[in-house]
């Protein structure tokens, strides 16, 4: 009887050890799933808007959490940042589209194309007509069972306006 007692013991450890092991295991796996989910989704909306950014005539009004410019045919493009909603719309035409979700902080600054001497910084602009160069920054994050399981690195980018 005792040896049965000891064997099921052991017993009961071992299969306890695996199902923790499994519940880690599984719960990296999707972890990291989301990573990429996320990663992914950072970079189609950073191409995207990179995209409209540069071939924009010019910038039309600005503020850290939202950029308003004239696209190639003259129609103003706006993107702003929600951060009760934690999202980033970009409005054209009266079509609003959600270009990133699950976004914790954005922050747009606008910087001259004049570059600062032994640096690969810009000048900031006098006026808003002298924006050449639009930097973006955020940083996202996802709940996993409820709880923040991992959050993107920041993601920051400076792109020039070419057809001004």
């Amino acid at each position: 009887m005792v040896e049965l007692m000891v064997a099921a013991s052991l017993g009961l450890l071992a299969a306890l050890a695996i199902v923790t092991v499994g519940f880690y295991t599984s719960r990296s796996f999707v972890a990291m799933a989301n990573y990429v989910n996320m990663d992914q989704r950072s970079q189609l909306a950073l191409d995207k808007m990179s995209k409209e950014i540069r071939q924009a005539r010019r910038l039309t009004a600005f503020s850290p959490t939202s950029l308003t410019m004239l696209d190639v045919t003259n129609s103003p493009v706006q993107f702003v940042y929600d951060s009760d909603s934690r999202k980033l719309f970009r409005v054209a035409g009266g079509v609003t589209n959600a270009y990133l979700t699950d976004c914790d902080s954005l922050n747009f600054e606008m910087f001259q194309h004049t570059v600062k001497s032994n640096t690969f910084q810009c000048y900031q602009p006098a006026y808003l007509t002298d924006a050449k160069v639009i930097q973006v920054t955020w940083v996202c994050s996802h709940k996993i069972l409820g709880a923040k399981a991992n959050t993107e690195s920041v993601q920051s980018a400076q792109i020039a306006l070419r057809n001004d």
